[in-house]
This record gives structure tokens, sequence and C-alpha cells, in this order.
């Protein structure tokens, strides 16, 4: 496919991001890209190896952040950050605040209803499909057909190509016994019918674990990963007590390996749904909702830097405010931060005394502070209070 037939010099495009990359459209847009002319391409979460520095001589990249292989952008000076709410990405879109001419966008084969399925995201990418000048997509035969909010409309496509490769997988993590020990601290917090907001990586897998004598447990989260098979097999979730999506575990984007996505497969007790939904305002409705979010830093006060270090971009906002304010509103909820106490091997502190990046949270909105040393509850604290409760949970050699 001649993407230049498409595509013309000034546009921007977007695509699937993580999991649910069109990698071989995404492969041919750098390869042509010097035919096509100078474009911008924005990027979610990459797991890929499509976009490297050496494109960016024709590509213009923008992000909400630098995430995945994405960071090796950044770290090059090759990536533009634009600060958003990742709930708020599908509102841009469709407004026309962020740019889309171009929608590149992975597809599983037909399914039981007969209609194709977005199948492992459904984050932001019917937006950009319906906002789009052209829509091209990637019909690969090993994406599993999962059930959705809606379905691709396939007069909006322009056009499609068949292929059949391996989903692009997260790596796996290793639990270590640190994460081990947030863990326990953590799953206090996780009681008999306790609706979760969780993400992925080695301190999620370790919580995970420790809470599979819980029952009826709900799941709503932008993510969801390989350990929320397990949960969902051993009866351990059910969503039984959920006022919308009653039944059903509901996650933007399926982000793990071939033990998820075999699972998802035409599974009617999991659904994905944009990223609006999920990250909505409505989310403080799910009663005993437990969001469980990490940090780079936690100040004294109990605000939260998740976004860079001493000026150096590392992660996005992503959606832990939303869903941080969500849980501290929820009835019987609890916003809990779970971070280790130090970084690079104890040599810095992660609970500092001023964060050295951006405010990423609201110390307003924090329940709970995590570290392997213990909690910091910090609901109905004064600043002196915190600052105490803080310093109790941080490594002893900074104490």
């Amino acid at each position: 496919m001649d993407l230049s037939d498409f595509i013309r010099a000034g546009d921007t495009v977007i695509c699937g991001q993580a999991s649910g990359e069109p990698t071989t459209l995404t492969e041919k847009l750098v390869e042509q890209r010097e035919s096509i002319g100078p474009i911008g391409v924005f990027l979610g979460l990459t797991l890929s190896d499509s976009f490297g520095f050496e494109h960016s001589d024709f590509i213009n990249f923008n992000s909400f952040g630098p995430m995945g292989k994405s960071r090796v952008l950044s770290d090059e000076g090759a990536l533009n950050i634009t600060p958003m709410h990742y709930g708020l990405i599908d509102q841009y879109i469709r407004e026309g605040t962020l740019k889309c001419d171009i929608a590149l966008v992975l597809l599983s084969p037909r399914g039981p209803n007969g209609e194709h399925s977005f199948g492992v995201i459904n984050d932001y990418i019917r937006a950009a499909i319906d906002k789009a000048r052209v829509v091209i997509g990637e019909v690969n035969d090993q994406v599993p057909w999962v059930y959705s909010e809606g379905y691709p409309e396939m007069e909006k496509f322009t056009a499609l190509i068949e292929t059949s490769r391996p989903l692009l997988c997260a790596l796996p993590s290793k639990v270590t016994s640190l994460d081990e020990k947030i863990a326990n601290h953590v799953s206090k917090y996780i009681n008999d019918g306790s609706i979760l907001q969780i993400g992925m990586g080695s301190i999620p897998e370790a919580i995970a674990s420790r809470i599979m004598d819980r029952r009826d447990l709900g799941f709503h989260s932008g993510m969801a990963s390989d350990f929320l098979v397990d949960l969902m097999v051993s009866g351990v979730v059910t969503n039984a007590t959920k006022p919308f999506d009653k039944g059903i575990s509901t996650a933007a984007i399926l982000l793990g390996r071939t033990k998820l996505y075999e699972f998802a497969k035409q599974n009617k007790n999991l659904k994905l749904r944009p990223s609006w939904h999920t990250h909505s305002g409505d989310v403080h409705r799910l009663k005993n909702f437990v969001s469980i979010n990490s940090a780079l830093e936690v100040d004294l006060t109990g605000q939260v830097g998740s976004e860079e270090l001493n000026g150096i971009p590392v992660s996005a906002i992503g959606g832990q405010p939303d869903l941080v304010r969500a849980a501290h509103r929820s009835d019987g909820g609890h916003a809990v931060i779970a971070l280790p106490s130090s970084a690079r091997e104890g040599k810095y502190s992660r609970i500092v005394s001023q964060l050295s990046g951006p405010v990423t949270t609201a110390r307003s909105d924090v329940d709970v502070i995590v570290t392997e040393n213990g909690t910091a509850d910090l609901r109905g604290k004064n600043l002196q209070q915190r600052r105490k409760a803080l310093i109790s949970i941080a490594s002893p050699n900074f104490q």
C-alpha cells in the first residue's frame, strides 16, 4: 500500500496505541515518510520499535506522555509532550483541539455479530475514526474479537489491509520481596465487594496474589493486565455489586500477554469501553471503589508527582487524577498511592520535601500513601500530621 495516496504533507496521524498498534501500517508510515512529506504523529503508550529518532526528519511526534518505548524519543528530544488527562483525549479529538486527519486502526476479524471489533483497545480510537478524513484499517487474524461499546463502522474506512502477526505484548513483571511488602499493606484496603482500579506491573501483580480470598470484587480500570484472568476465573472478581456494567469487567485497553488475549476473546464478562467512560465523572458512583496507582515521588504534604524527575519527562498524567478523585469521593472508597520508599538501590528517597517535577495529583485528593515500610493515612490530617505520617513510611536512611 502506498500511503502517499491517502496522507498529505501537514496531516496529523493518530494510530492505535500499546497492544492495539497496527504495526504493519505504522512500519509502512515510517518507510514512506519521505515520499509523504512532513507530518505529525500522535502517540500513546508504545510497545513496538516502529518509531525512532531517525524518523523525526519528516515526522513531528507528539504524545500525552513518554510511555513505553516512546521514552527513547523523549530522551532524544524528538517527542513533544502535551499534558492532558487520558479521559479527555476523546473529547479533544472530537472538538478538534487535538488534530486528527488520518486514523490508523487495528481490527479483529469479524466476530459472532458479523462485525469486526477494535480488538484489544477502545480508548480514544473511535473518536479518531469519527474525526479523520482518511481511516485505514489493518485486519489482523491474530487479534481477538472482544466485546466493546460499539464496533467499527466499516463505511467510515477508506482502505483495509489484511495481515497475520502476533499482538504486541507487555514484558513480564518480576515480583520482588519489596513489591510483596507493599502489596501486603495495600491489600488491607480491599474488602469483599470492593471495585478495583489497578494498573500493570510488579506491584499490581503482587497485590492480585494477596486478594485471592476476597469475594465479589469488581473491576473498572483504564487498563487490564494478565492478573485479571486469575481473579475472574477463580471467582474473586464477579462485578456483582457494580451499579453499571454489572457482571462485567471494564477497561479501555487490554495490555498483557497471550493468556489475557485468549481469555478476552468473545468473553461476555469482559468489555472494552472508551476512556471517557472508564475515567468519567460518574465513576465515583461505584461504591467501595479502590483506586491503586503509583508515583515517582510524594512530598511531605501528600502532593503526588508521576510525570517528571528533575525536569526530565518520565511518564504521563494519564488517568491518575480522575480515578484518584473518584475513589476519594466514592462511598467506602479509598484512593491509594503505592510506591517504593527509595530509588536506585536506596540512594534517593521517593518521599521528598519538595517534588522535583509538576504536581500530578493534588494533596486534597489522596487518601493513603503506601510504601514497603507502612501506610500513611492522610484523611483528615493537617499538614504537620501529614509530614509526620509520611516521614514514618520513608526509607530509614532518609528519616
